[in-house]
C-alpha cells in the first residue's frame, strides 16, 4: 500500500509521497511514487501514483508519449505541449484508459483488478496552478478552495490534521510540516506505508524548484517533528480534564449553555434508557 498527499495553496504546491510496496508480509519493498516532469520556465507538473504497481509503471512509462487530439484543431496534445492543466490531465486520462484496454482483461481473468489512484498537479505558462485526482477509469476531478487537498492510498490516519490545518492561505512551509505530520500519523498507524519519502515544495508562477528531498530514518528534521509531534500530542491530551462521573463537577469551563449541559452519569437501566 503506499500515502500520498498533495496540497493547493495561494502561494504554491506541497507533495509529499512514501514509498512502500508490499505483496505479502515476506515481500516488502521499496518504490518511487512520485514523478516530476519540468521544463524550466514554461511547465512544473508533479504525479503522485498509489494502487496496483504494475498499472501505476506503466501510465507512467507511457504517459511521456501518450497523445490526444485538441478538438479545435486536431492537432496531437501531450503533457509537453498542453496549453493547460486540464489538458494535461486529460492526457494522463488517456494514457491510464490505454493501460486499462492493454491489460485489464487478462488482469481480470487472473482475478486482479483494475486499482490505480493518481494526484497530479503543477502549472503551466499562462495560467495558474491546478490539482487533479485521477481515478482508474481515467475521469478526474479538481481541487478547490474548499477541497485544497487530495490524497490516495491510506487517507483515512492522516486526514484528520490536514482538514484543521490547512486554508488556501498556509504558508508554504507550514504547509509542508503539516503534509510530513499526516506522513507520520499514517506511519505510526499502518505498517503498509514506509519510509523513504519523497517531498517537493513549488513556488507559484516560477516553473521550477529547488525544494526537493528524499527523507528517510535519519533525517533530523523528520526525527524532531516524530518525536515532537508523539510529545506534543500526549501533552495537550494530558491538559483535558478527565470526564466527570455520577453528577461530578468540573473545573472545566462550559462549551454549551448551562440549561443544557450536563455531566457524564452512569446508565443503570440500559434497556430503559434506549427507550
Amino acid at each position: 500500500m503506499t500515502y500520498c498527499v498533495a496540497i493547493k495553496l495561494n502561494a504554491g504546491l506541497v507533495f509529499l509521497s512514501d514509498s512502500r510496496t508490499n505483496a505479502g508480509l515476506d515481500q516488502i519493498s521499496s518504490f518511487r511514487k512520485m514523478m516530476v516532469y519540468e521544463k524550466a520556465g514554461e511547465r512544473f507538473m508533479v504525479l503522485l501514483s498509489a494502487g496496483n504497481l504494475s498499472i501505476s509503471q506503466s501510465v507512467r512509462e507511457i504517459l511521456q508519449t501518450t497523445q490526444i487530439r485538441d478538438e479545435a484543431d486536431g492537432e496531437p496534445v501531450t503533457i509537453w505541449n498542453a496549453s493547460s492543466m486540464f489538458d494535461a490531465a486529460r492526457v494522463l486520462g488517456a494514457a491510464v484508459r490505454h493501460v486499462h484496454e492493454r491489460d485489464g482483461a487478462a488482469l481480470k481473468r487472473a482475478g486482479v483488478d483494475f486499482n490505480v489512484s493518481m494526484v497530479f498537479g503543477g502549472q503551466i505558462q499562462g495560467e495558474g496552478m491546478r490539482l487533479f485526482q485521477v481515478y482508474s477509469a481515467g475521469n478526474f476531478i479538481e481541487s478547490t478552495a474548499e477541497t485544497p487537498y487530495f490524497q490516495v492510498g491510506e487517507s483515512k490516519y492522516g486526514k484528520p490534521v490536514l482538514d484543521r490545518v490547512l486554508t488556501p492561505n498556509t504558508p508554504l512551509n507550514e504547509a509542508a510540516k503539516c503534509a510530513l505530520v499526516s506522513m507520520d500519523s499514517t506511519l505510526k498507524s499502518n505498517l503498509s506505508v514506509g519510509l523513504p519519502m519523497d517531498l517537493v515544495v513549488y513556488e507559484a508562477d516560477r516553473f521550477t524548484t529547488d525544494k526537493i528531498v528524499c527523507i528517510d530514518e535519519h533525517n533530523p528534521y523528520f526525527r524532531m517533528l516524530h518525536e515532537s509531534w508523539g510529545q506534543k500530542l500526549r501533552e495537550v491530551f494530558d491538559s483535558i480534564e478527565d470526564p466527570a462521573w455520577n453528577g461530578g463537577l468540573t473545573d472545566a469551563p462550559i462549551l454549551v449553555s448551562p440549561a443544557r449541559s450536563k455531566p457524564l452519569k452512569k446508565i443503570t437501566n440500559f434497556r430503559e434508557k434506549l427507550i
